[in-house]
């Protein structure tokens, strides 16, 4: 559990980019589960975890050629 915080931790100090991109993964419904707090919109690592196994390619052609990537 406690490498589960530091792992968390450590993701919490990630580039806006993440969040950027989530944002418009989430508006097109292909990204990740996600939960509403009030006004915030919260990614259990869990959840990224799992979708990132399921749609994460080798190589940006991969993508494009299965039509994956979306969610």
């Amino acid at each position: 559990m406690n490498n589960e915080n530091e792992r968390a931790a450590r993701a919490k100090k990630g580039s806006p980019f993440l969040n950027r991109a989530l944002e418009k993964m989430r508006t097109a419904g292909s990204g990740p589960r996600f939960r509403k707090h009030g006004r915030y919109v919260r990614y259990h690592i869990d959840d990224l975890d799992e979708w990132s196994l399921r749609y994460g390619k080798g190589a940006t052609t991969d993508a494009r050629e299965s039509g994956a990537g979306r969610g």
